[in-house]
């Protein structure tokens, strides 16, 4: 497990990082852009749009964060990175959700972090 997180990330929700990790590895390698998977302003804003119009389940805005990402995922490195870290073949999509999975939680973390959100987790909370 990998103890080094991105910025803002708390481990609150995502324990494991090295994926998304070595996405952007591989994104560096093939010369391409890393910046779809990294969170933006525009991510921070999107969750804080969620979030004004009514009170929300944390695994519905998961879900909601999750589908949000999931295009800004390459599915080919997506595969490759997923191969690399676990040592296991799965297909394309399955990997690229993976990932998209891994950002949502992160975004969500960073969020919460920063106080533009407060999630509360109630198994942690007893």
């Amino acid at each position: 497990m990998s103890e080094d997180k991105p910025f803002f990330a708390t481990g609150e929700i995502i324990q494991d990082y090295s994926l998304l990790k070595k996405y952007w590895e591989l994104l560096k390698k093939k010369g391409k852009d890393v910046e779809p998977a990294l969170l933006s302003r525009e991510d921070f804003d999107y969750i804080k749009k969620l979030i004004r119009r009514r009170r929300i389940r944390l695994d519905e805005i998961y879900d909601i964060i999750v589908n949000y990402f999931i295009d800004r995922i390459d599915p080919e490195t997506a595969l490759n990175a997923y191969k690399e870290t676990y040592g296991v073949e799965i297909d394309p999509e399955t990997a690229r959700r993976k990932i998209a999975e891994i950002m949502a939680g992160w975004l969500i973390e960073a969020s919460s972090y920063l106080g533009n959100i407060k999630i509360n987790i109630p198994w942690k909370n007893k």
